[in-house]
């Protein structure tokens, strides 16, 4: 609707150029452009009877103009000679919602009429960005604008514990979510590699636990560190409080997390009792999941009590984040405690006693009149009564939250994790892993289509998260945050169209002036060449492009660097044998991005259908099956784009190779990286048939045959003929003991499957 009423005006004021399209993000419920224009002054006075803090409420506006030459001014006496702003507070809510505003330009006068403060603020926010946007015309289109947010929870997530950032880093980062309309925070203090937060009772938590003697560096296989002690960093109390007040200035609530009860090192670094073991301890100084968790004794909860009893008193925030994934039960199964407290509760198991462990710490924090929010492992053994879900290993734990009652943030890794590659791995910083770039955040729907109306009241909205293994600094974050937040912000707000999306990423290329005169580093990837493998009559084609000219791809298929005078790109180019297509995008004959490499290794499987028995994860499934057979062998360092990842599935893969076809071996590679939970195959098998029904073994290995090639498999499996392939890749099933992630489900990861 808001399209058609902005088309409508256009058409019918007469008013707007093609170049006065309005480049709000996020892009506002209802717009209404009317004719004729206002002037924008150097400084813009601003009016409202009987508020007296109006004085800080302009410094926090005017924060946001930093970088431009315009500035508000508080005037309450008479009526200004030039553009003003002035400022209404309505009873009734404004366009359906608390949080809404009503923001009208129209003959040197700006009115906003608002409910509460905070639909004021974000009525501010749109209009500093039109100031933005029109500050060299110094005019801005008469208009009306008619907005409120649609979900409740609009959220960012920031992790210090695997690297820190300053007082003043973090109140940077609030601007970001604040000029986004975000109203939420969640800091993530506590972890294995780090204890953040000062905790007064316990001082030893940061004495110890704030450190660590190096860090891992490099992708995560390299296994490799730097040498380099880490800390002691932390934030003390007071640093807190002028957190929370400068977030709370800028309508954002900060949810803290203390991680409970597994990634605990830190924490048990500094008290080793409170552990099932006796330790020593030391703060991880690798990614990933440790069996040492906190015991659930009595002293244990003693000590979290207390922790949380400071925590509450600096967080005004109604919930309280505590942690609950990835909590291995090893420790657990071996602990005579841990053991007797199953039997004496009458709990099924070491799952049992994760619910039992929440469940008491959220009557303790319900005590004192807050709620807990946890990841979905929180609903292991039964969800905690009043807790709140944060859905992060897909969909179906917010989703299973909301059919049972239960409130629900809603933060898929495949759409909501800022830490994987948003670009081409290849000409990306080394990332986590994954693959999600602006558009497929853009198109995420937080509500699960599997939901009723009324059960869908219970999502309270998105959130996406930066986790910093491989974020060194802040620049970094800044990297890999924008421009992916503006998309978070439109998907919170409610306001996407996933099929008009070049539309929101011309809006996005817009808002790349602000981030220049902001300074900020954002990723340019939406500018670089992307590409896509197809399926073509004689096997695939590899499809460029880019958000800019088509015209300016230039590629070569040689392996030599693309310049001005390569080949221009126009149609699909072919693969019919092992090639390297580098491609880049040029403007002027001058180069504009980065170049894109890409190795293609071809067999009598490329671009044949293939059928997959067991779905891949939703964060590993880039592609589909069609990644098996796209040519495309995967690089060990970068679980992007080129590998589909199954988390305690097996591998079943049929290819209809679409005639009687000869040949003698298959290929196939599968990973290894158990700090990540993934581990090598259990087993393999290759079976063929001609009509895709009977099907006969040709060849089968073991575990022992797949770690001594290192998964790197090439199998003789003598000469055979068959227009079907079916091959079997067992998952490695139940994590064993002793290894990152013991007692959960292994994954695997597989790329290409060629036969020759």
């Amino acid at each position: 609707m808001k399209r058609f009423l902005l088309l409508f005006s256009i058409i019918f004021s007469g008013l707007l150029s093609s170049q006065t399209q309005l480049n709000l993000i996020p892009y506002p419920q209802k717009v209404i452009i009317n004719n004729g224009t206002s002037d924008i002054p150097n400084q813009i006075l601003v009016r409202e009877v009987n508020n007296d803090s109006l004085h800080l409420q302009v410094k926090v506006y005017n924060d946001f103009l930093k970088n431009d030459s315009i500035r508000f001014l508080v005037s309450n006496h008479g009526v200004p000679k030039y553009t003003f702003v002035g400022l209404e507070k309505v009873k009734s809510e404004v366009d359906g919602g608390n949080d809404g505003y009503k923001l009208e330009i129209n003959d040197k006068r700006i009115s906003i009429k608002y409910h509460n403060e905070k639909g004021k603020f974000y009525a501010f926010q749109t209009l500093i960005q039109l100031i933005k946007q029109f500050s060299t015309e110094k005019k801005i289109p008469n208009l009306l604008i008619e907005d409120s947010p649609k979900f409740a929870w609009r959220g960012m997530h920031l992790d210090v514990c695997r690297h820190f950032f300053t007082v003043e880093e973090v109140k940077q980062y609030i601007d970001y979510l604040a000029m986004c309309k975000l109203n939420t925070f969640h800091w993530h203090l506590t972890d294995d590699q780090g204890w953040r937060i000062e905790i007064k009772k316990y001082p030893k938590l940061t004495q110890i636990g704030s450190k660590r003697k190096e860090s891992m560096i490099g992708a995560y296989v390299d296994n490799t560190f730097d040498g380099k002690p880490y800390g002691p960093y932390f934030y003390t109390q007071e640093q807190i409080k002028e957190v929370v007040k400068y977030a709370t200035e800028r309508h954002i609530t900060v949810v803290p997390e203390i991680e409970m009860p597994g990634h605990a090192l830190a924490a048990l670094s500094a008290y080793p009792e409170l552990a099932c073991t006796k330790g020593p301890f030391e703060s991880a100084t690798k990614w990933g999941v440790f069996d040492d968790v906190f015991c659930p004794k009595d002293e244990t909860f003693t000590f979290l009590q207390n922790v949380l009893d400071e925590v509450i008193k600096l967080f005004p925030s109604q919930y309280i984040h505590i942690g609950g994934d990835e909590c291995p039960k090893t420790r657990w199964k071996e602990c005579a405690h841990c053991q007797e407290l199953i039997k004496k509760n009458n709990l099924k198991d070491e799952h049992g006693l994760q619910s039992y462990f929440i469940h008491r710490i959220e009557k303790y924090v319900n005590s004192k009149g807050r709620k807990i929010i946890g990841w979905d492992e929180i609903l292991e053994g039964g969800l905690a009564p009043n807790a709140a879900v944060m859905s992060w290993t897909g969909i179906k734990g917010g989703t299973e939250a909301a059919k049972s009652g239960h409130f629900a943030v809603m933060t898929p890794g495949s759409y909501c994790y800022f830490d994987h590659y948003q670009g081409d791995p290849q000409t990306e910083p080394n990332a986590f892993g994954g693959f999600t770039p602006l558009e497929k955040v853009y198109s995420y729907n937080p509500i699960p289509s599997e939901l009723n109306a009324e059960q869908s009241k219970y999502i309270l909205g998105v959130q996406a998260n930066l986790w910093t293994e491989y974020i060194l600094d802040f620049k970094q974050v800044q990297y890999m945050i924008f421009p992916r937040l503006f998309a978070l912000s439109e998907v919170g707000w409610g306001t996407t169209i996933p099929e008009n999306y070049k539309e929101f990423e011309n809006r996005v290329v817009e808002h790349f002036k602000i981030l220049d005169k902001m300074n900020i580093n954002y990723a340019k990837s939406i500018y670089n060449i992307s590409g896509k493998v197809i399926p073509n009559n004689n096997g695939v084609s590899y499809e460029l492009s880019t958000s800019q000219n088509p015209n300016g791809i230039k590629y070569t298929v040689d392996g030599s660097e693309p310049k001005s005078n390569s080949a221009t790109y126009q149609n699909p180019i072919s693969i019919l044998k092992a090639m390297t297509v580098k491609s880049a995008y040029f403007e002027n004959e001058e180069l504009k991005s980065a170049i894109s490499s890409q190795d293609f290794k071809t067999s009598k499987t490329t671009g044949k259908s293939i059928t997959l028995e067991y779905q891949p994860s939703e964060n590993y499934s880039f592609g589909g099956a069609f990644t098996l057979v796209d040519g495309i062998i995967g690089n060990v360092k970068q679980l992007g784009k080129t590998w589909l990842g199954f988390q305690g599935k097996d591998v079943v893969a049929t290819i209809d190779l679409g005639e009687k076809t000869q040949f003698s071996e298959v290929y196939f590679n599968t990973l290894d990286n158990k700090g990540s939970w993934i581990h090598f195959a259990k087993s393999a098998t290759i079976s063929i048939s001609d009509d895709g029904k009977n099907f006969k073994t040709v060849k089968e290995i073991g575990k022992d045959e797949i770690l001594k090639a290192k998964g790197k498999i090439n199998l003789k499996v003598g000469n055979q003929s068959a227009k079907f392939l079916k091959i079997k890749i067992e998952n490695a099933g139940i994590i064993p003991a002793g290894n990152p992630g013991a007692d959960s489900k292994a994954w695997l990861f597989v790329d290409e499957i060629g036969v020759q």
